[in-house]
């Protein structure tokens, strides 16, 4: 089913009366679904899994470069990632999450993130706030838009990726395991590796 866009008011604060057809048990369902959305977004970003990543939004997602379908975004998130968006590293931390039920099968929700990503050399610090639309397909939730809005970003002083290994428990400092042992993430940078 196809909805139009919802209004700015229905990104806010206030709590919508949801849907009289939407019972309590099918709301929990949904906000629950819809925060596991946000969630395995942000893993999918840290572990550069393409393919979970691009499976996350609606399969006539428009991409950035204007191409639709999933193919076009995983293109679109790979090409972004590899020349530098992403850094090398990225780690992505969810916050507050604002969900409005707008129809059985339409939402919207502001997301609160913070994301840092960098490599050795270069590190950089976001805040920021998703203005997400989402729609349930085939009894599934998924990003029907995506609006990346920047409270502010900053290139911190400290470099975390230029240090020795931190070999935990042993040493609690240091440089970590993650993401380097996640497989989605080490198929990543061996495709950048030949693409190169």
């Amino acid at each position: 089913m196809t909805y139009g866009r919802p209004s700015d008011r229905d990104f806010g604060p206030r709590r919508p009366d949801p849907p009289p057809e939407i019972g309590a048990t099918d709301r929990l369902l949904a906000y629950e679904q819809i925060r596991q959305l946000a969630a395995r977004y942000a893993l999918a970003m840290d572990s550069r899994d393409l393919d979970a990543l691009a499976h996350l939004f609606v399969e006539d997602f428009e991409s950035w470069s204007g191409e639709r379908g999933r193919d076009a975004l995983r293109r679109d998130f790979g090409a972004a990632l590899r020349r530098g968006l992403g850094g090398r590293v990225g780690f992505t931390q969810i916050g507050t999450h604002v969900i409005n039920l707008l129809a059985p099968d339409l939402a919207c929700g502001t997301l609160y993130c913070s994301a840092a990503l960098g490599d050795r050399d270069n590190w950089i610090r976001q805040d920021i706030a998703y203005e997400d639309v989402y729609e349930r397909r085939d009894g599934e939730w998924l990003f029907a838009e995506r609006r990346h809005q920047l409270f502010y970003g900053f290139e911190p002083a400290e470099r975390p990726l230029a240090q020795d290994e931190a070999r935990w428990p042993e040493r609690p400092l240091g440089l970590g395991t993650l993401p380097y042992a996640w497989p989605s993430w080490r198929r990543f940078e061996d495709e950048q590796g030949q693409t190169a």
